[in-house]
């Protein structure tokens, strides 16, 4: 990994999950970034780094008196059959419920939304 570009990447903990011993490194300060890449130094085969996604985002009614922009990721739901894969209609909309986060894991403050498939 390019440590010069730590700061356009999410870099996560292999052995990590729910949003766990993750650095965001477009909102990391450069003591963060400088402190993770001492642990990636001792142990990098338990890291891994992708770059940050531009989650769409979608209307939420937040702290009971306004409508504000979140970001949201969609996981639809597939089942794996003997006559191939099939998609099933909807899926967990994950939604950051923090003003301009990317992060919507659920152990991480994040929520979900109702997702409807309209045909």
């Amino acid at each position: 990994m390019a440590f010069s570009k730590m700061n356009e990447l999410v870099v996560k903990a292999t052995n990590q999950s729910g949003g766990y011993g993750m650095l965001m490194g477009m909102e990391a300060t450069n003591e963060e970034i400088e402190n993770y890449k001492k642990k990636i130094m001792e142990n990098p085969r338990n890291y891994i780094a992708q770059p940050t996604i531009n989650l769409s985002t979608a209307p939420c009614f937040c702290n009971g008196s306004s409508i504000e922009p979140r970001h949201v990721d969609l996981r639809p739901f597939a089942i794996y059959s003997p006559s191939g894969i099939n998609l099933i209609p909807g899926g967990l909309t994950r939604v950051a419920l923090k003003k301009g986060s990317l992060v919507v894991n659920s152990s991480q403050g994040g929520g979900s939304k109702d997702t409807w498939i309209v045909g």
